[in-house]
């Protein structure tokens, strides 16, 4: 980027902003949990601010309960529109079925087994 600063063309370079990865950030609250080490301390040792540091150790302990909880759960949506759908749309399967099924002569019919 260049700027005019007092008739003289300077050349100013930006400073982007750091990304940081899920793993760093991972490791970053897991440290701030395990209370060894104050904010501060940890927040020099990974060259951030230690705003971020309080940040990521509240959204760990924000989801924790979330990741940790009981996967073997299913949570059904069976909402009275959700099943209709879905019973619809069995039903034209099944159809479908039926009349590829005569289509293709592998169905036969109850008049012809008579």
């Amino acid at each position: 980027m260049l700027l005019w600063y007092g008739g003289v063309r300077q050349e100013v370079i930006m400073a982007q902003r750091r990304q940081h990865g899920g793993a760093f950030k991972a490791r970053v609250a897991v440290e701030a949990l395990a209370g060894h080490k104050t904010v501060n301390e940890i927040a020099s040792a990974y060259e951030i601010h230690p705003s971020q540091v309080a940040k990521w150790k509240a959204e760990a302990l924000a989801r924790l309960p979330e990741v940790l909880s009981d996967g073997r759960k299913v949570k059904a949506d069976s909402s009275p529109e959700t099943e209709a759908r879905l019973y619809e749309e069995i039903g034209r399967l099944r159809m479908e079925v039926e009349y590829l099924k005569k289509k293709l002569g592998l169905c036969r019919s109850s008049s012809v087994e008579g």
